[in-house]
């Protein structure tokens, strides 16, 4: 039994917060870069440069954040990381020319890096303060604010942006600045994970084990990043209106949060192994039928059940980097937002020297691939 205290419930209330706040930024960030590049008078390369900066950024933040990130710190970074996201969302919607969106791109980045790795790594700590998986639920949180992000952005499509990335930072940095008290004493930062048995002890990864965990992140986020490019493209090809493509990767969202909600339970009963390995195997499953089937109907089908196959492998593996600390955590996570940045572009080639549903082919091998070494990569490694 784990013993789970009212503080332990408050640090996980309060990181359900950090999640869900990250998630709607970078939803609204990037439901609204259209009007950023208008705004700007950006050509699409310019626009390429300004989310390559923010990508630079990021990756420079999360090894900043895997240093930074030890248990004491923690509660600050929270804290500084997030105020800094907000600020420079405000930033962004301020930027009227290149020079200034590059250097707000970077910093966003870079804020979003660090906020990323001390999330995830007082997650894993927290998770280990109950004794039982909590890290599905606190992503399906993400999942949440970025579909609230994304609904809030569409109904504010007729609105500046700039009004939008300046109400959104405001508020989120109210909500952050209100909740300091809470944030500075954040529980299970300062003990090891509780276990009756000392058999079900997570061990620490091994250097070939953790770079493993950081292939198969970079495989899953890649197919996170083929649904969100292409998925409407793949609707729009097959002859779908655009309302209906549209609503192809919000199925997927949709899917991915439902499934971290029950995550933990399945996680709890059956074992992060077996979960991840069947997660994955339906995940290939529904994105193959979506492809093969050639009719809008399977299409939405498949990418809904491949994002439901999906929901709980990148929680699982963070969590499994998680028992050897926070630069293992910036390692997976750096590097699964490399398969997220690349994937589409991949893709993207891939559909060039053949065609669209070939290519999408790619990620469906990748789960397979998880499927296949998901038992090796997390067996021992997680509670």
């Amino acid at each position: 039994m784990s013993a789970e205290s009212g503080a332990d419930r408050h640090s996980r209330m309060l990181l359900t917060g950090y999640f869900l706040g990250l998630g709607a930024i970078m939803a609204v960030w990037g439901a609204r870069m259209p009007a950023v590049q208008q705004a700007a008078h950006l050509s699409t390369g310019g626009l390429a440069l300004v989310l390559l900066a923010a990508a630079v950024g990021m990756v420079a933040g999360l090894q900043l954040g895997g240093r930074c990130a030890r248990p004491e710190r923690l509660p600050t970074l929270l804290t500084t990381g997030s105020l800094a996201l907000t600020g420079c969302l405000v930033l962004v919607g301020q930027g009227e020319s290149l020079s200034a969106l590059l250097a707000a791109a970077l910093a966003f980045g870079l804020a979003h890096g660090v906020l990323d790795v001390a999330a995830n790594t007082a997650a894993v700590r927290c998770q280990n303060a109950f004794g039982r998986p909590i890290m599905s639920g606190l992503h399906a949180a993400y999942s949440l604010g970025a579909l609230t992000g994304a609904a809030l952005a569409a109904l504010t499509a007729h609105a500046a942006h700039s009004a939008l990335f300046t109400a959104t930072g405001t508020l989120l940095a109210g909500a952050v600045v209100a909740a300091v008290p809470l944030t500075r004493s954040l529980s299970g930062s300062d003990r090891p994970t509780i276990h009756a048995d000392a058999d079900k002890l997570p061990t620490l990864a091994s250097p070939g084990k953790l770079w493993l965990l950081a292939a198969l992140a970079a495989a899953c986020l890649l197919g996170e990043g083929a649904a969100a490019d292409w998925a409407a493209v793949h609707l729009h090809t097959l002859g779908a209106p655009t309302a209906a493509s549209a609503t192809a990767f919000a199925l997927y969202s949709a899917a991915m949060a439902a499934g971290r909600l029950t995550g933990d339970r399945l996680t709890a009963a059956f074992g992060a192994p077996t979960v991840v390995r069947a997660g994955a195997v339906l995940a290939a499953a529904g994105l193959t039928i979506g492809v093969a089937g050639a009719s809008a109907p399977l299409a939405l089908t498949g990418w809904a059940v491949f994002g439901l196959g999906l929901s709980t492998t990148v929680p699982s593996l963070i969590t499994a980097a998680g028992a050897s600390g926070a630069k293992a955590v910036a390692t997976v996570t750096a590097t699964g937002y490399l398969g997220l940045l690349a994937g589409p572009a991949l893709i993207g080639a891939l559909a060039s020297a053949t065609t669209l549903p070939t290519a999408l082919l790619l990620p469906v091998l990748l789960a397979v691939a998880v499927a296949a070494l998901a038992h090796h990569a997390l067996e021992n490694t997680t509670p």
